[in-house]
């Protein structure tokens, strides 16, 4: 997405997946964590994915075996605490600080004491990202146009947390977020949940009622194959890079909507584009821009939880697309252009 002249859009003056496996959601308990996953790590993506780097540690013989000890427990639980985090935070590098942070709170613990070390850890990693958020509301403030969170690409297992529901939670309060998310998406059970966010059992079910209430919306009503999703999203690249307005309007439903993040680094709308009149002005004026310097893809998959693509624009900016359908049709259109929230997909791109 490269539109200078469209109304809208700014210009700064200088620009494993989180899964791991499916992570439906679900009314019951948790799932098992990946095997290629199971070491001494932090999640880094490769070729899109969220992927695990083995950390080395040097030091004396005591220390290695208290590290080695902390890790045989931690690390089965490591890509499902990191899926917690990212889903709290929308943000893969701060959920993986949040992880790292809770694997330094384990060493330090009396892990003999500890009977569930799965319970214990979904506390501590619940309650990290609950203090992130503070301060992450209030950087949202001064965020330059609209937030999206960071993309984690995926070529086989989507998601049920799609794009969309990401956002609906971005606007409830991090304790219903953090009510929902527990119980409805990793099966984590109320009397746990309430004791994690220091409320009782009751308040706990009433946090999570209310989210689903406000994140209703969010569901999309038709089910669809992944296979059809990604070849509506092949559709769309084709049409719109290559001008044929005629193909581009017939895939958008009257009250398509796009957001572009480019959070004051890059080229991006400055707010929301609703209403397929406005959007179709807009690529009508992009395709210029196609015309002279073609967009060229890097990969189609499935981009927190909806199909999409990632391709290099112009003057070698990366970014991705996801597009929300429903019966058939495109409703929204997320496009992430932010080079600050693309680092893990550049670095193995």
């Amino acid at each position: 997405m490269d539109g200078r002249n469209d109304s809208g859009v700014h210009h700064a003056g200088a620009a494993g997946c989180i899964c791991g496996a499916r992570c439906g959601i679900h009314p019951g308990g948790a799932g098992a964590a990946d095997i290629d996953d199971q070491r001494d790590q932090r999640v880094e993506p490769a070729r899109g994915r969220l992927r695990p780097i083995l950390r080395r540690q040097a030091g004396n013989g005591a220390a290695d075996g208290v590290i080695a000890d902390a890790a045989a427990a931690f690390d089965p639980l490591r890509p499902r605490l990191t899926r917690i985090a990212y889903r709290m935070l929308g943000s893969v590098a701060d959920a993986e600080d949040v992880v790292q942070d809770a694997f330094l709170r384990w060493m330090g613990a009396d892990r003999d004491a500890i009977r569930e070390p799965e319970a214990f850890l979904r506390r501590v990693v619940t309650r990290l990202c609950l203090d992130q958020l503070k301060s992450a509301r209030a950087r949202r403030e001064t965020y330059v146009g609209p937030w999206l969170p960071e993309p984690v690409v995926e070529d086989e297992e989507a998601d049920d947390v799609t794009l969309p529901l990401m956002l609906a939670l971005d606007r409830l309060s991090p304790l219903e977020r953090a009510a929902f998310l527990l119980h409805d998406v990793f099966g984590v059970p109320f009397d746990e949940i309430a004791e994690t966010i220091g409320r009782d059992t009751a308040a706990a079910r009433q946090l999570a009622s209310r989210a689903r209430t406000h994140v209703r919306a969010a569901r999309p009503r038709f089910a669809m194959p992944k296979e059809r999703g990604l070849e509506i999203a092949e559709a769309f690249f084709h049409a719109s890079r290559s001008g044929d307005m005629g193909a581009l309007r017939g895939l958008l439903a009257d009250d398509v909507s796009v957001y572009s993040d480019g959070g004051g680094k890059v080229h991006a709308g400055l707010r929301p584009i609703l209403g397929v009149e406005d959007v179709m002005k807009l690529h009508g004026s992009l395709a210029r821009f196609f015309a002279k310097e073609m967009s060229r893809v890097e990969r189609w998959g499935t981009i927190n939880g909806l199909p999409g693509f990632v391709t290099r624009e112009s003057g070698g900016v990366l970014q991705t697309t996801a597009l929300a359908i429903d019966d058939g049709k495109v409703v929204a259109i997320y496009i992430m252009r932010n080079p600050d929230k693309l680092r893990h997909l550049a670095a193995h791109g």
